[in-house]
């Protein structure tokens, strides 16, 4: 991952509902992300109940429950986290490759934004610098999911009217 973050956003998250999909692997790193992740969109003025915290066994199993979520068309974003640190297998590999894939196809299937906040690392000191040390990836994918829910939005929008100006016109 970069360390050349891009300007904080300056986005109102008042009107914006968000998912929140959090593995249970590396807990104690996964909450941490999640909690700066939270903050940044209470911060942001996104309401408490507008964030909906769901939990799941893997970071493999992040896609599917993405998926589901992002289809109940009841969320602006949907954000995953979890941490995946490399051991003596290249099982993080795949598992970084397969849901990052999965994760795309989700977002533009549905339509909504997926932020792709699986924290792949080589070794639990990267892990940790990311996740509680002064990275700080979880207000990372917070933003990012501020500016996507704004996008959403917008463009969604936009998509409306030129739908409305296919609409056939009435010859009566």
């Amino acid at each position: 991952m970069s360390q050349d973050k891009p300007s904080s956003p300056n986005i109102s998250g008042a009107k914006f509902v968000f998912s929140i999909i959090a593995a249970s692997y590396n807990q104690d790193l996964v909450e941490a992300l999640l909690q700066k992740t939270i903050a940044t969109l209470t911060q942001a003025q996104v309401a408490p109940q507008n964030i909906r915290v769901l939990r799941v066994p893997g970071s493999g199993e992040l896609p599917y429950v993405a998926h589901m979520t992002a289809s109940s068309s009841e969320f602006d974003c949907v954000i995953v986290l979890g941490v995946v640190i490399a051991g003596d297998t290249p099982h993080h590999e795949i598992i970084a490759q397969s849901t990052a894939l999965a994760l795309q196809e989700v977002a533009i299937r549905s339509e909504v934004p997926v932020i792709n906040g699986i924290v792949v690392t080589n070794n639990r000191a990267q892990a940790e610098q990311r996740c509680i040390g002064s990275l700080d990836r979880g207000t990372e994918f917070a933003q990012a999911a501020l500016v996507m829910a704004q996008h959403r939005q917008t463009l969604g929008e936009r998509l409306d009217t030129l739908e409305d100006l296919d609409e056939p016109f009435d010859k009566n």
